[in-house]
């Protein structure tokens, strides 16, 4: 309902309910504060998100009540939403529903936020059915989730839309028609991708993240493809553009269905920008006779690899033009738990002490690791400056 001593205007007719939202728009700031929220809920007057994003208008905050939607598909296209989850986990079964044949929500509005939601089983006619799919504006994801879904997030390719992601799950891809890859994170060719503290595993034929990005940010992730996974590269950024990857665990699984962790410009250097920074990653080859942890193509671009530790029987090929320092091919037993994924260098390792600082970028900054990756799915700050080279600190 809508916390308001007006009537409800999902509860109101055609005439009534413009004049109802005229009224709202008049009351003093409190009042119209407390008319901003709509709550949804089985016990709620709306029951449904689709129901919600009908009546919802520009800043609005809607609290969902914890429990199951199943098919409850919604279009959003308003400006400045929050849709949160209350209570506990908020979950949404596509069961053979969608929106506009492209998945459980489609979003199309400027500043909207989700937060606490999970999405699974999307499927759609053409194959692309996604947990959301952003059409265009900008779009912040917290504590979400995304499985067994065609593809897990896919946006379309407006060169204005911005696309953030912290602390989410994207794991289990399902089998798109004719066996085309399926991507946990596809990413058009948008604006900018961040992605901080999120958990990507258990992909299927397609990447864990796929990123055509002008500007892509991958922070203090885990991107493990994890037993049973068949996933191509863990991370790609097939047009090139500005790639940040800082402080990353990126793991190849046995049964991976491609020998590059990551790929940089593998379809095209589309962006005037080409930029690669691989910073303080731990890089994992689990493939049997090894594979590659890079794959970039020659010609004019800038490549900077400081302090990753390459673990595993890959091979790391370089060029004479990149900016390639203490990058260590390390054995599994400077870690503590590697069997487990844990890649927390132990005291004993020799490591400690081993890291060198960026050197500065063109324009002056200077990257460095101020935070990790702390699971399930979480970035925390460094009580410290890093002493170890690699992901973690210990």
């Amino acid at each position: 309902m809508i916390q308001s001593d007006l009537p409800s205007a999902a509860a109101l007719p055609g005439r009534r309910q413009l004049l109802w939202l005229g009224a709202a728009a008049l009351l003093p700031p409190s009042a119209r504060a407390q008319a901003q929220v709509l709550k949804v809920g089985p016990q709620r007057e709306l029951r449904s998100l689709a129901a919600a994003a009908r009546v919802a208008r520009d800043g609005m905050r809607i609290e969902v009540d914890a429990g199951d939607y199943p098919g409850d598909v919604a279009v959003w296209r308003q400006r400045g939403l929050q849709i949160v989850a209350v209570g506990g986990r908020v979950r949404v079964p596509a069961q053979g529903a969608h929106a506009e044949g492209k998945g459980i929500f489609v979003t199309a509005g400027e500043d909207i936020s989700i937060q606490g939601l999970d999405f699974s089983g999307a499927r759609v006619p053409d194959g692309n059915g996604a947990g959301i799919r952003l059409e265009r504006g900008s779009l912040l994801l917290r504590d979400c989730s995304f499985r067994d879904c065609e593809m897990g997030l896919l946006s379309s390719d407006d060169a204005t839309a911005r696309l953030t992601l912290e602390g989410c799950e994207f794991s289990h891809a399902a089998a798109r028609p004719g066996g085309r890859p399926a991507h946990l994170l596809y990413a058009g060719r948008i604006a900018q991708l961040r992605v901080q503290g999120c958990y990507f595993h258990q992909g299927r034929v397609g990447h864990l993240i796929k990123s055509r990005a002008a500007l892509s940010e991958i922070f203090y992730n885990r991107l493990t493809d994890e037993p049973g996974g068949r996933a191509s590269y863990e991370l790609e950024f097939p047009d090139g553009g500005q790639a940040w990857v800082l402080g990353n665990l990126i793991q190849q699984s046995a049964s991976s269905e491609n020998p590059h962790l990551i790929a940089y410009g593998a379809e095209s250097l589309h962006h005037p920008r080409r930029e690669l920074y691989l910073l303080h990653n731990t890089l994992v080859d689990n493939r049997p006779g090894g594979g590659r942890y890079l794959r970039v193509p020659a010609g004019q671009l800038r490549v900077q690899g400081y302090n990753n530790l390459l673990v595993g029987g890959g091979r790391m090929p370089t060029e004479s033009g990149w900016d390639w320092r203490n990058n260590l091919a390390v054995d599994w037993d400077v870690f503590e738990r590697a069997a487990r994924e844990d890649f927390r260098p132990r005291p004993a390792s020799g490591l400690q002490g081993r890291l060198i600082e960026p050197a500065p970028l063109p324009d002056g900054r200077q990257p460095r690791l101020t935070h990790q990756y702390v699971h399930p799915r979480q970035a925390l700050a460094l009580a410290g400056p890093p002493r170890y080279p690699g992901a973690f600190q210990p």
